[in-house]
């Protein structure tokens, strides 16, 4: 077998990116089936989701950067160890603790997006390296639905637990190939990771997504939401004031102030506010009976069915994408991909009695979301320096994740804000928070408009290089 296989190598990157996407959807649906096996509250069994995201953020850009100083091959095997490990330990947790826990070290692998965008640039061809990116991106963008189609099927027929044993048989296998085959990146940073601009990220990051994520429940009112949304200000600006200063900052400020930067982050924020939204809520409106005035009583495998047309949609999205590049170029396929997700989001809105309309509704969406991931990552590794890319990239999968984190946020309030006697939530809640996100991604696509025509000119940034590897 060839070690230096581009094949080979992409197989490896987009196995481990996308059992991690998989990951971040493949438990929501089982959420009331482990609160019930492990005894515990709604408010408590939240927190395998909310550890996961927190852990993540933290991780994604802080191991990107590592990626860029001591070699991405190397950090993307540890933070496949790290998914392994996590996944193991849930699969076997005894209690909501431990299994939180393993969630917290499965977010760890949250760099290996990151690390393979970084190692993508690195080690193959440049006419390759637009399309390759875009298949990565249709793979983890698919990935990040595919847990709602699988989750009920899997929990039915086996456990929940084998919710977490099967990514442990597929990640295990996957490291051992990248240690063995994956060649190491040539291009490196100079200099060393700032641990003090680490923890202030990390501190802001938490600051900011944790009072986001629980406002629902501890309302956005609350000494406590707006005690850590005011730190996460202060501790927002010393982040920037030690990265200004630093030698060896952890994001380079000069790269996020870079145009197609900048705007492309703008654009992910918003997009990511609609696109993760509609992923969390669209499964209960189809599991909510009819008798609400709205809804398909459907169950949870139906629920995921009805994301099909979403699924296969993003994924010939993001394959077509990078093989059109020259015809269509990036600017204009996130601009499209983001008019997609509002047309999807105002369907909802005012057509969803039906489920062809939902699923209508999802394949509109699915072919945004799959040319708006594509064109996003691909903006970003064509404007910034090689040895940045880990970190950029990290950057720019965070503010995607942070603008989610809002839009779910939103929608909760505008769903859950006025509720029937039975307890379900209005239709009209829906309706208003549809509406809304339409207007999320349609910001999205003003700010795409806004991204350069031409590639921007990277900021110089020192790096040592290393001898060339043999490539395919």
């Amino acid at each position: 077998m060839n070690r230096h296989s581009n094949r080979l190598t992409f197989g490896v990157l987009a196995t481990g990116a996308g059992v991690f996407a998989l990951l971040q959807s493949l438990i929501t649906p089982a959420l009331p089936t482990v609160q019930h096996a492990m005894h515990t509250s709604q408010a408590t069994v939240t927190w395998v989701m909310t550890a996961y995201l927190l852990s993540a953020s933290i991780f994604t850009p802080i191991l990107g950067r590592v990626g860029d100083l001591v070699g991405k091959k190397r950090t993307l095997v540890a933070a496949l160890v790290a998914l392994l490990v996590g996944c193991l330990v849930a699969a076997v947790a005894p209690d909501i603790t431990v299994l939180i826990v393993a969630r917290v070290i499965q977010g760890i692998a949250g760099a290996l997006f990151p690390l393979s965008f970084g190692i993508i640039r690195d080690e193959f061809p440049a006419a390759r390296v637009p399309a390759s990116i875009s298949n990565l991106s249709a793979v983890i963008a698919v990935g990040s639905g595919l847990g709602m189609v699988l989750a009920g099927p899997i929990v039915g027929a086996l456990d929940y637990r084998w919710l977490f044993w099967f990514p442990v048989i597929i990640v295990a296998i996957t490291a051992l190939i990248a240690h063995r085959y994956v060649p190491e990146s040539p291009n490196r940073t100079e200099g060393s990771v700032n641990w003090l601009s680490s923890i202030l990220l990390s501190g802001w990051l938490v600051a900011l997504l944790l009072p986001i994520s629980q406002a629902s429940k501890w309302g956005w009112g609350s000494a406590t939401v707006i005690l850590l949304l005011a730190a996460a200000v202060v501790l927002f600006a010393l982040w920037g004031l030690a990265e200004a200063r630093s030698r060896n900052p952890l994001i380079d400020l000069r790269i996020m102030r870079l145009p197609a930067v900048w705007t492309t982050n703008t654009a992910a924020l918003l997009f990511g506010g609609g696109m993760y939204a509609v992923w969390a809520f669209l499964p209960g409106f189809a599991q909510t009976p009819s008798s609400a005035g709205y809804g398909f009583g459907a169950s949870v495998t139906g629920a995921g069915l009805l994301m099909l047309p979403m699924l296969v949609a993003m994924f010939v999205a993001g394959v077509l994408s990078g093989r059109l590049a020259g015809r269509f170029p990036a600017k204009a396929q996130l601009t499209t991909g983001a008019v997609l997700g509002s047309v999807a989001c105002a369907i909802l809105a005012a057509w969803h009695g039906q489920p062809w309309q939902v699923a209508l509704a999802a394949g509109v969406f699915g072919l945004g979301i799959g040319l708006a991931f594509a064109s996003m990552s691909n903006l970003i590794v064509q404007s910034v320096p090689a040895a940045q890319t880990g970190a950029a990239t990290g950057m720019n999968a965070n503010i995607r994740t942070i603008g989610g984190s809002i839009g779910a946020a939103l929608m909760t309030g505008l769903v859950t804000g006025h509720l029937q006697p039975s307890g379900r939530p209005y239709a009209s809640g829906y309706t208003n928070g549809f509406a809304l996100l339409a207007m999320f991604c349609l910001a999205a696509a003003l700010a795409a408009l806004l991204v350069p025509g031409r590639r921007a000119v990277p900021t110089p940034v020192t790096t040592t290089p290393r001898p060339a590897t043999a490539r395919n």
